[in-house]
């Protein structure tokens, strides 16, 4: 039995469902997701800091997804020595309906400054400090930029950026984007459908990290 760390209460509610879930992941995508559980599990092993980016081309939805989760799945699976970062190839904004979704799946998410690109701040757990959140280059001097994974979560930032300056290893995993049901009757079920697809597979390949 993996010991884990407790989470914020609706968020440890939605990882629990999210766990039973790991069987419904197919055996070509447990490969892709087996790349990043090899890639944490190399630093871990080595006692080395894990530096993860990851990268969409807005940094509006799917790249915060999969950041927060990677950064809750880090410390529910007790590996202190990860920190994730996400980016795009631009900077926008973090999607309010990203934010919502977020939201609803148990993180505590305060916005701490206001604007074009607003700055948030996202809770996991109880007395951990907060995950700044806000759109930037991948790039960007508050990312770390040197001996990284990039993980591009979106197949326009993945084929239009073939470099990325400073990485150790790229890993393409990318997910559909909840954008195209903006304004749509089922936008907040995809919003929330792509939120718990991401949990699922992030939880999955940190819950395979071998200490």
């Amino acid at each position: 039995m993996i010991r884990t760390n407790p989470l914020l209460p609706r968020l440890q509610n939605t990882t629990d469902m999210l766990v039973r879930r790991f069987e419904s992941i197919s055996a070509e995508r447990k490969e892709v997701l087996n790349q990043l559980t090899g890639f944490v599990e190399k630093y871990v092993q080595a006692r080395r800091i894990v530096h993860l980016n990851f990268i969409c081309t807005h940094n509006s939805r799917r790249s915060h997804i999969s950041q927060l989760w990677a950064q809750a799945a880090a410390y529910y699976y007790r590996l202190p020595d990860v920190q994730a970062y996400s980016g795009g190839t631009e900077a926008t904004a973090f999607n309010p309906r990203a934010v919502s979704a977020m939201l609803d799946a148990g993180f505590e998410i305060v916005k701490v400054r206001e604007g074009d690109n607003p700055v948030y701040e996202v809770s996991y757990a109880e007395e951990i400090n907060p995950v700044t959140a806000f759109s930037k280059k991948y790039d960007n001097p508050f990312n770390h930029n040197e001996d990284f994974a990039a993980i591009m979560t979106c197949s326009h930032a993945d084929e239009n950026c073939p470099l990325i300056p400073g990485a150790s290893t790229r890993i393409t995993l990318t997910y559909d984007d909840p954008k195209e049901f903006d304004g749509t009757a089922q936008e907040m079920l995809k919003y929330k459908e792509r939120v718990e697809e991401i949990g699922t597979e992030i939880l999955y390949a940190f819950s395979r990290v071998i200490r």
